[in-house]
Formats: C-alpha cells, sequence, structure tokens
C-alpha cells in the first residue's frame, strides 16, 4: 500500500486535475440523483461512494449511495472531521489526499464539490483510480494465476532448502560419527551444503515477498535487482567457502594442484567484481 501513496504523492498534480476537470463537465450533481447517479459510476469505475452532506452543519442529509445499492446506515452522522480535508478551489471542489476510508476499510481519495447548501461526497478508490490512469498495473486473473505460480516454486524451494540442510547434518555426522574420519573436508563439506540451503531460502524467501505477500506493481520497480543481488551474494559466499576448502585440500595432499585453487579464487573474484559493477551502476541509474 506504501507504493500506491508513493506514486498518488508523485503524480497527485495530474490526478486531481483529471478529478477536478472531469466532475466539472459533468454539471450539477444535483441533477443526476433522479437516476442514482449511474452517469457518475460509469464515468468513474474507480468511484465506490456517494453522500450527501448539509453545508452549515457537514450532517449527512443523505444515504450511503454505492453503484449496487444503497445503505441507510450513515445517513444524519455528522461529518465535521471532513472540514480538514476540505479545501475548494474557485469551481467548488476539492480534492483530499488519501486516507483510509471508515465505510470500506480501504485506501480511498474523497472529491468534495458545493452546491448551493449542500456538499457532495464523491469516495474513490484510489487502487482503481491509479489504475484507470495508467499510473499502475493490475491484472486481477492474472495475478492470481502469477501469485500462484511463484507461491508454488517458492515452497518447493523452501522444501529442497530443508532437505540441503538435512543433507549437511547427515554428511557430518557420517563422516565424524559413524566413520570416525574427522577432516578438514568433513567439516566443509556440511558448511558449504548449509550455505547453498541458505541461498535456495533466502531465494524463495525473497520471490514471497517481492512477488506474493508486497505484490509491486510500479512500473519502475526495482525489486527485481533486489532478488538478484541477495541471491548472488549468498552463492559468493558458498564458492569462497569451497575455494577456502580445496586449498586447504591441496596443501595437505598435492601442492602442484594449487594453480587449480588459484584459477577457482580468481573465477570468485571475477563475480565479485562483477557484482560490485551491477550494484555500482544500479544504484546510479536510479
Amino acid at each position: 500500500m506504501q507504493e500506491f501513496i508513493e506514486t498518488y504523492t508523485k503524480n497527485s498534480t495530474d490526478i486531481e486535475n483529471f478529478l477536478i476537470e472531469t466532475i466539472r463537465n459533468l454539471g450539477h450533481l444535483q441533477l443526476q440523483e433522479h437516476n442514482k447517479y449511474d452517469k457518475l459510476f460509469n464515468t468513474f469505475p474507480s468511484l465506490e461512494l456517494i453522500y450527501i452532506c448539509e453545508k452549515e452543519t457537514l450532517t449527512q442529509c443523505s444515504p450511503n449511495i454505492y453503484k449496487d445499492k444503497v445503505s441507510d446506515s450513515q445517513n444524519g452522522i455528522n461529518r465535521k472531521y471532513l472540514m480538514n480535508k476540505i479545501h475548494f478551489n474557485e469551481n467548488g471542489i476539492s480534492v483530499s489526499a488519501p486516507y483510509i476510508s471508515s465505510a470500506s476499510g480501504m485506501m480511498c481519495v474523497t472529491v468534495a464539490k458545493l452546491e448551493k447548501d449542500k456538499i457532495y461526497f464523491l469516495d474513490f478508490k484510489m487502487t482503481l483510480l491509479l489504475q484507470r490512469l495508467g499510473l499502475v498495473e493490475i491484472h486481477k486473473q492474472f495475478n492470481i494465476v502469477n501469485k500462484s505460480f511463484y507461491f508454488l516454486i517458492s515452497m518447493v524451494m523452501i522444501l529442497l532448502s530443508v532437505f540441503t540442510l538435512g543433507y549437511s547434518f547427515f554428511e557430518f555426522v557420517n563422516a565424524v560419527v559413524i566413520k570416525a574420519h574427522f577432516s578438514i573436508e568433513a567439516i566443509f563439506k556440511p558448511i558449504v551444503a548449509v550455505t547453498l540451503g541458505l541461498a535456495i531460502f533466502d531465494l524463495a524467501k525473497t520471490v514471497l515477498e517481492q512477488e506474493v505477500f508486497f505484490k509491486s506493481y510500479s512500473k519502475n520497480s526495482k525489486a527485481e535487482y533486489k532478488v538478484l543481488t541477495k541471491f548472488s551474494i549468498t552463492i559468493i559466499i558458498a564458492l569462497l567457502i569451497e575455494s577456502l576448502m580445496v586449498v586447504f585440500k591441496i596443501a595437505l595432499d598435492d601442492y602442484s594442484q594449487m594453480v587449480n585453487a588459484v584459477y577457482l579464487i580468481g573465477g570468485v573474484s571475477f563475480l565479485i567484481i562483477s557484482l560490485g559493477i551491477f550494484i555500482y551502476l544500479s544504484k546510479k541509474s536510479e
């Protein structure tokens, strides 16, 4: 939701101008009352609620009018708290900042229009308004399929990370306890497996955060950089541990093979430099 608020704030001037001009061109809202404001709801798919208050007392003098229903539960309620959100322009129209609607519990923007002795309040659902103006991309049906797929893949990766952790524990117990063969390799192999398990779990967690639970809808989202960076760092750590194990093993067995360790360390160093350049260029582009 924070992302929607930031997007709205960044484009607030254009959004407010769109709402003000469109409502002004529709003429007197009082003339729409006979058909339950069907024209307004058809013009604004993001419009979720209309109600009317007395100008002097700000007491609601109409039911809550939705597109497909009418509710009398709020009729007669005093709306003086809305005074802080109302700042009429020369056309008698005011647009509020985003806030949580007490009627729907969702983020909304309220447009108030003054006509004679009444104030007409129009609540717009912020997410649909941003989508209508092309500031965010939300495709409900595809989003459900997309989230389901990411959730399934993430669960599989978490399961594999648990198996990797179990394998590292089994290898350590098998080498040290069962075979009674305590060596550098017996220590480092489980560490590498645990690190790989951590990398897999961390990737699954990041995918769940970015694509399932806190889905980003912004067109300029940089979430993919975060996923790649975190996963790359974990893999590099695993490779560094493996390189250290190779160095110890060669030092104990055969110094003539040390050049292979140098190649491995050089390859990991190249990955670190490449990742550093990638992070630098990513931050610079932002």
